[in-house]
């Protein structure tokens, strides 16, 4: 009688113990807490003291000096034989650019064998007259008169010499035209099998260590750039400023300005190219990597490191050469300012 109360009260107690297990195996697993992002430190950069700033940067065009461009002349008329060089190869001094056959040079060399055979006997003949005049056999006058003929001789042979030597001449009448400079051949004017008289330059070549740079300098840097200051060509060359007009031009309203430089990769005569102006700096401008300044509310600021982080400092920024921004006012040298995740810094800045 009393054992039905007693498996039903069982029945109840196992019903409470098995319901919050099988609702714990339909239910969604509860997720951990997610780890907190921790934000990737910027990487920095020192301000530094300004050296050489770069007062702006200009349009220039390359040119060549009047001494860097030279011509070759042919000393002698004849016809070519070969042409050893193409227009626009680089050559260097002494370089053989044609060989010329040519009639002129053949008479020359004619002329210095009749002069070599010339002072053999005028040697010969002082000598002899010189030996009898000693003996007393002749007057002294005719050993004179012997010795001023072999002078003369010894002047004729070293003309005819001479000549053929500053011709490249040989005695067979071959004419060697050489690069006098090295440089690049900016022209050759001349065929092969083709004419060529004493007063034709076949060859022009242009000077590869020394060019020029025509710049045009806005009127806000007339007054600031002077003969002396280095010029920074892309690439890394550098140049200097040799003369500046005393007065805008009136077609550009652009002060006209003359540069040298030496060799550098790929400048050639004609071409134009940017080049930045170095000047001096004030005493307070540094310099800074141009990836550290960035622009937020309308102003050039830099984030500089400070206790509580970095901190956005607004900035007057200069010109911008070689990867380097001048600061002209707002940062001291000795800061450390960021080069990277300027956005990140941005978003937290405009919270």
């Amino acid at each position: 009688m009393h054992l039905r109360p007693m498996i039903h009260r069982t029945l109840l107690i196992c019903a409470g113990l098995l319901s919050p297990a099988l609702a714990g195996c339909g239910a969604e697993p509860v997720a951990a807490p997610a780890a907190p992002v921790k934000a990737v430190e910027p990487q920095t950069a020192v301000a530094t003291l300004a050296t050489n700033a770069p007062l702006g940067t200009v349009p220039a065009t390359v040119s060549l000096p009047p001494a860097a461009r030279v011509a070759v002349t042919a000393p002698f008329s004849g016809a070519v034989r070969q042409i050893h060089v193409l227009e626009g190869q680089e050559v260097t001094a002494g370089q053989l650019l044609a060989t010329v056959i040519s009639r002129d040079a053949l008479t020359l060399a004619s002329d210095r064998a009749r002069a070599d055979a010339r002072l053999e006997l005028a040697q010969a003949n002082a000598a002899r007259i010189g030996q009898l005049a000693a003996e007393g056999v002749v007057a002294g006058a005719r050993a004179d008169e012997a010795r001023a003929a072999l002078r003369e001789a010894r002047v004729d042979r070293a003309e005819a010499a001479r000549i053929l030597a500053r011709g490249g001449a040989s005695g067979d009448g071959i004419v060697r035209l050489v690069a006098p400079i090295s440089g690049r051949v900016s022209r050759v004017s001349v065929e092969t099998g083709g004419p060529l008289d004493g007063m034709t330059a076949p060859f022009v070549i242009d000077g590869s260590n020394r060019y020029a740079l025509d710049l045009q300098l806005p009127q806000r840097l007339a007054g600031k750039v002077r003969p002396g200051m280095a010029v920074l060509l892309p690439g890394g060359a550098r140049g200097e400023i040799l003369s500046v007009a005393p007065g805008l031009d009136p077609a550009t309203r652009s002060v006209n300005a003359i540069a040298r430089i030496g060799a550098a990769p790929g400048l050639l005569a004609g071409s134009s190219l940017s080049v930045t102006i170095l000047g001096d700096a004030q005493a307070s401008s540094v310099s800074v990597p141009a990836a550290a300044v960035t622009r937020l509310e309308g102003r050039d600021i830099v984030f500089v490191r400070g206790k509580a982080g970095f901190q956005p400092v607004a900035v007057v920024v200069g010109a911008s050469a070689d990867g380097q921004t001048t600061i002209a006012e707002g940062l001291a040298a000795g800061a450390t300012v960021a080069i990277s995740n300027l956005p990140e810094l941005k978003s937290r800045a405009a919270r």
